[in-house]
């Protein structure tokens, strides 16, 4: 594909990396317009925003960090080198680094936290979208080998270099199956939002609904995965299985204790 917009020897723009921040912009922007629509101030929309994006930046990078502790507690000097800055975005690592400054921002300006994270679910899953087509150009988070007509045969000598990723046989574009999932994801919450319905359903509806995908992309995925349950699992699978869970009962009650009030 094309891993790099620009190259100038000492400047380089990756193209994941351009995917990224317009993912970020993109999402901030929704969420802002969502809050607008909610009577809340833009401009602390976007002050979140900012935390947010450098602490899920930080959080994805702590997270492979703690994945491959085994190795770089061996090689201690590489945790500060470019290739491990330039390494994948684990995205789960940066949801939950992101959602803890998120919540401490939120507290410290005494928002309401449910209300503020339904309007930020449309906007993030957005963001998937956009960042999984900038995956796609780079060739990360390839698929397995596939014999569907469907199947994308990765070139670029580079990609595969930084990546790993095979060469001139066909894979599942699993980058642009969550591009799709995600965005369809988006068009839901949104409609959602349009509704009425009690704080912290729908961001509980965002986080239920990608753990399945999440959960179901993992199959199709070719690049290195960690493994739980003797193989049986990978490792994001397994925390999309516990979110899932928890989301879904966390909305049972929500949704049970109003039933319950109304009848007393």
């Amino acid at each position: 594909m094309y891993p790099k917009v620009l190259d100038l020897g000492t400047i380089t723009i990756h193209t994941y990396g351009l995917f990224l921040a317009a993912a970020f912009i993109v999402g901030i922007w929704i969420t802002g317009r969502n809050g607008r629509k909610a009577g809340i101030d833009s401009d602390t929309v976007w002050n979140m925003g900012l935390l947010v994006l450098f602490s899920a930046l930080v959080g994805s990078k702590v997270f492979l960090l703690l994945a491959d502790f085994s190795y770089y507690r061996g090689n201690f000097s590489r945790i500060f080198s470019l290739s491990t800055f330039n390494l994948n975005e684990s995205w789960y690592g940066g949801l939950f680094m992101a959602l803890g400054a998120a919540a401490c921002f939120v507290w410290k300006k005494k928002l309401p936290p449910l209300r503020i994270a339904d309007l930020a679910a449309p906007g993030i899953a957005l963001g998937q979208a956009i960042a999984g087509i900038g995956c796609f150009f780079a060739g990360c988070c390839y698929g397995n080998p596939t014999n569907m007509p469907w199947g994308i045969a990765f070139s670029n000598p580079y990609t595969s270099q930084n990546q790993g990723t095979p060469l001139h046989i066909p894979l599942h574009p699993t980058q642009l199956y969550e591009a799709a999932g995600a965005f369809i994801l988006f068009l839901f919450l949104m409609h959602r939002l349009s509704r009425k319905s009690p704080s912290g359903q729908i961001i509980l509806q965002y986080l239920g609904l990608y753990a399945v995908l999440r959960f179901a992309l993992e199959f199709f995925r070719g690049d290195e995965r960690g493994f739980v349950l003797y193989g049986l699992l990978s490792t994001s699978q397994m925390i999309a299985l516990f979110i899932l869970i928890g989301s879904a009962v966390i909305y049972c009650l929500m949704r049970y204790r109003p039933m319950k009030a109304q009848k007393h």
